[in-house]
């Protein structure tokens, strides 16, 4: 398939790199990612994949657009508060690129529901800002042998790890369980700098974009940490696979 004098034009920054060209954006165009959360993270990760071209994008969530939200969650706006946040985002999305397809779920993602979410997807973004949907969706992801993109994000600080199957230890490896309820700060209470989120969302998108185009190095086996306050990022060696861990170990435990 040869792409068309508009594709051509509009991709052209892409197919200018040597390690995407032609051949990775169509990669790209054909791609699918699932965006879960439409908030802080899923903002730019949403609108960046957008604009790179992946051909499907899913967006996942239950929420509606709130004032407070407006400080960080740069794909809504004023006249959005109200409105479902995949609703919204969609919009804004199909505006920068009326291309692509975008595939809303209004729904809380959960274990009833998440693998017939993930089942059609070729990579997985988790813009969750809550432990027990992340280790839901690393649980699943390791089960469906779907690669995702881990992040997490509050006051200034943030951090993101990939996990490919096979190539790397998972979530549940470095974290292992999730924290009590009660011990789980969240931005509401703690705070967030709003321009962390385009930080830290933007590298969830990029991390997609290598997956898909088959760019670079993928952030796996290692955690990337951001501290704003003093301009510093660590890229942390993980240990490998966890021989113990119950979802991806030898002797795993956690099951469909």
């Amino acid at each position: 398939m040869s792409l068309s004098k508009k594709l051509l034009e509009r991709y052209s920054r892409h197919i200018a790199l040597d390690e995407v060209g032609e051949a990775g954006q169509k990669k790209i165009l054909a791609g699918k990612v699932l965006i879960i959360g439409t908030g802080g993270l899923g903002s730019p990760a949403a609108m960046y994949l957008s604009a790179a071209g992946v051909g499907t994008i899913g967006i996942a969530d239950s929420d509606k657009v709130e004032l407070s939200n407006l400080q960080r969650q740069i794909i809504h706006s004023s006249s959005d508060i109200g409105r479902a946040k995949v609703l919204s985002a969609k919009e804004r999305m199909q505006a920068i690129n009326p291309d692509i397809r975008v595939d809303t779920y209004h729904t809380f993602v959960s274990a009833d529901n998440i693998t017939d979410l993930m089942k059609n997807y070729d990579f997985i973004i988790d813009a969750t800002d809550n432990f027990r949907s992340k280790f839901l969706i690393n649980d699943t992801c390791v089960m469906m042998n779907k690669p995702f993109s881990h992040a997490g994000i509050l006051r200034f600080g943030g951090q993101l790890m990939t996990y490919v199957p096979g190539k790397g230890p998972c979530y549940r490896c470095v974290f292992h369980t999730p924290p009590p309820d009660s011990m789980a700060d969240t931005a509401s209470h703690t705070g967030i700098i709003g321009a962390m989120c385009g930080v830290i969302g933007s590298m969830q998108a990029m991390e997609a974009l290598k997956y898909l185009s088959g760019a670079g190095e993928l952030l796996t086996g290692y955690l990337l940490t951001y501290d704003a306050l003093t301009m510093q990022f660590r890229k942390i060696k993980l240990p490998a696979t966890v021989d113990d861990c119950p979802v991806c170990g030898k002797n795993s435990i956690i099951k469909f």
